[in-house]
């Protein structure tokens, strides 16, 4: 899992360009194409954008969470 990349393609889906997203972060266009790039993400930074597109990205990772458990018990 790239939390960036799950990032952009829900920006994109939203239909959302990068200045935008920016805006509603109060960050830079460059601080935006920064987080696109990480595969992973403070959790404060990542609360804040999951507000703003109203996605809960941490969903993604207690997936992650799960299908290691599913291997363990498997």
């Amino acid at each position: 899992m790239h939390i960036g990349h799950l990032i952009r393609l829900e920006l994109v889906r939203q239909h959302h360009s990068a200045t935008w997203f920016a805006q509603a972060l109060g960050c830079s266009r460059t601080s935006v194409y920064k987080i696109f790039e990480k595969s992973s993400i403070d959790t404060d930074l990542l609360l804040r954008i999951c507000r703003v597109l109203k996605v809960d990205f941490f969903k993604f990772y207690s997936d992650e969470l799960g299908k290691i458990k599913d291997n363990v018990n498997g």
